[in-house]
């Protein structure tokens, strides 16, 4: 049975959960939906320019979106809590948004091969804003950040470990310029 949906369900981090996973669903349907709405060089060999903004809601897979959405869900409703939606959306937005434009650097001049898709970076920069408030969990955040980037390298899980390193330090200079 449905579960009564209430005000306090419909908060700005479900709003992007569910704008992430409708995202998704209309990627797997169209034909190259994961090329169209990643972050490749399209964007600049085609004028693809919504690929740093559609890249943070596309995903590779089920898996993929399902992690992302959990830790979104879990950090993102405690900084919105913090700081109230609307500066929490423009976090959300603009870091994730700076750190695909910074990542596609690191595709055009490392490796031309990358399709980038996932909200980690944009998560990693709420991580990396909620670092710089809490002093007390910094080393963890950094520790567990380090964990999710290189642990699957190793195993040979394609991912986007630069992406996530520049989502960090993004969301940690965003608190120190915006100071709340």
């Amino acid at each position: 049975m449905l579960k009564n949906f209430s005000k306090k369900d419909f908060t700005a981090t479900n709003v992007l959960i569910t704008i992430t996973v409708l995202m998704y669903i209309i990627q797997i349907n169209i034909s190259n939906g994961g090329l169209l709405f990643g972050l490749n060089l399209y964007f600049l060999v085609y004028g693809f320019w919504w690929q740093p903004l559609s890249s943070m809601f596309a995903h590779g897979g089920l898996g993929h979106l399902g992690m992302n959405m959990f830790v979104l869900w879990q950090f993102g409703n405690l900084l919105e809590r913090f700081m109230g939606a609307k500066k929490f959306v423009a976090l959300y937005l603009i870091t994730g948004l700076l750190t695909s434009i910074l990542s596609f650097a690191y595709i055009y001049y490392v490796d031309h091969n990358v399709n980038l898709v996932g909200a980690s970076g944009a998560i990693c920069a709420l991580l990396g804003y909620l670092a710089y408030y809490d002093k007390a969990q910094r080393g963890g955040i950094i520790t567990w950040i380090l964990l999710i980037s290189v642990a699957p390298l190793i195993i040979g899980l394609p991912i986007a470990w630069y992406s996530h390193f520049i989502g960090l330090g993004i969301g940690f200079l965003y608190a120190i310029i915006t100071k709340r």
